[in-house]
Formats: C-alpha cells, sequence, structure tokens
C-alpha cells in the first residue's frame, strides 16, 4: 500500500505557469490529495527583496514568449489577459470566498489565461462569481476573514521559503519537499519514493520551467489610479 501524500500547491493566478501547470494536478495518482493555497506574489517578492519576472524588461519579454510557446506545446488554449502584470487580489480574494478548491482556482486561472479576461475588472469578478454560486462577490471580497486568510496563506508561504509560483509543497508522514514550476508536477508520483526531494530536514530541490508576446501591456495603475507595483498591492 502506497503511502498518503498530501501536496499544498501555493499560486497566485498573476503567473500564466500556474495556468500550465494546473491540468497537470489532476494526473497525480489516488494517494496524492492536493491542497489550493492561493498567495499574492507580490508580497513574496517583497519578503524576499526580489523582483518580479515582469520587472526585468528582457525577462518579461523572454517569459511571455516561453509560456505561449509553451502552452502550444502541451495542447492548451492560452490567450494573455489584456494587460500583465495585474492586480490579482479580487481574483485571489474571490478564489478564497469559493472555498479554495480546485473549481475555483480553475475557473479563475482559465479566465485569465484561456479567455484572456481582466480579473481586475469587477464586472469579470461578478461573472465569475456566479460561476462560483456566491451571490455578492463585492461583500464576499471585502470580508475582513477573507482578507485575513489571505495574508495568512502569503504568510504561511513565505516562513517556508517558498519564493514564487506556483509550487508544491509535499508532505509524507515526517517528510516534506518542494518543487517550484509547472513542469515538475508530472515527477509527483516519483517524488515521495525515488528523488529524494523529501526530507526530514525540510529542505527541498528546486527547479523552474522558464518557457515565453512583446506587446503585451504593462497594467501600470490599480482602479483607484495608484501605480501597480508590489508596494501598491496590500493584502
Amino acid at each position: 500500500m502506497q503511502e498518503e501524500v498530501k501536496v499544498s500547491w501555493v499560486f497566485d493566478v498573476i503567473s500564466p505557469f500556474a495556468y500550465l501547470a494546473f491540468p497537470q494536478l489532476s494526473r497525480l495518482p489516488a494517494h496524492v490529495s492536493v491542497g489550493f493555497v492561493p498567495v499574492l506574489f507580490a508580497g513574496l517578492l517583497q519578503h524576499f527583496g526580489q523582483l518580479g519576472p515582469a520587472e526585468i524588461p528582457s525577462k518579461r519579454r523572454f517569459t511571455y514568449r516561453f509560456v505561449l510557446w509553451r502552452a502550444r506545446q502541451l495542447g492548451l488554449p492560452m490567450r494573455m489577459p489584456p494587460a500583465h502584470p495585474f492586480n490579482p487580489l479580487s481574483a485571489l480574494r474571490l478564489i478564497i470566498a469559493a472555498g479554495s478548491d480546485r473549481r475555483a482556482a480553475g475557473t479563475v486561472l482559465d479566465a485569465v489565461f484561456r479567455d484572456g479576461r481582466d480579473v481586475s475588472d469587477p464586472a469579470v469578478i461578478a461573472d465569475l462569481a456566479r460561476l462560483l454560486g456566491i451571490a455578492d462577490p463585492q461583500v464576499a471580497i471585502a470580508d475582513p476573514a477573507i482578507k485575513q486568510r489571505l495574508r495568512d496563506n502569503t504568510a504561511w508561504a513565505s516562513a517556508r521559503g517558498v519564493f514564487g509560483v506556483p509550487i508544491w509543497r509535499a508532505h509524507a508522514g515526517d517528510r516534506q519537499g518542494a518543487l517550484l514550476g509547472a513542469r515538475r508536477i508530472r515527477h509527483g508520483a516519483r517524488v515521495p519514493a525515488a528523488s529524494g526531494c523529501l526530507s526530514r530536514s525540510g529542505h527541498a530541490g528546486r527547479g523552474h520551467s522558464a518557457d515565453r508576446g512583446d506587446a503585451q501591456p504593462v497594467s501600470a495603475h490599480t482602479a483607484n489610479g495608484h501605480r501597480l507595483g508590489r508596494k501598491a498591492l496590500r493584502l
């Protein structure tokens, strides 16, 4: 009998790699259970003093080209949103309000990167809320408990050394480990038994799939006119 493995999939809907990785989660074997942990990527960047990929022009161009190429390889439809990066707070809070489950995460990720919708637009959030059975999305995403859960998720992740998204942390007994990126998930069934990424010390092997629309606009401002940067995104 195989040992039960619990996976915490840490993600932000701002990441196109999360969209690429999400379908692969369904391929994990039956003994692996997945919990979905939405976090604010900007909060992780700020915690570790890092620049995001979109803040480095050459890396930004490379990233957009790579994810479009990788989506074609995987046979996934992909359309970038009107501007990227964007303010993901409402979308992340909506996922939490809907239960932080597979359906909520997939619905929002598909809206952003399959359909190219702007989830910083309240009208789009309202549409997604209807799909997820949330009657009043503005009340839901303004709920202090929902906001606090997102803060707690982000703090939990940063305290465990999570520096990027998507990342999945696997737990089997008293062992744990983490892998970063979209391509690593398909190896998840072998991690506990063979790869050595799960350790009692908590150290983990890390790898990042860096694959990339030159013309993709940057969403420079939030809805209230403030510049969209790490410091402008307040949990």
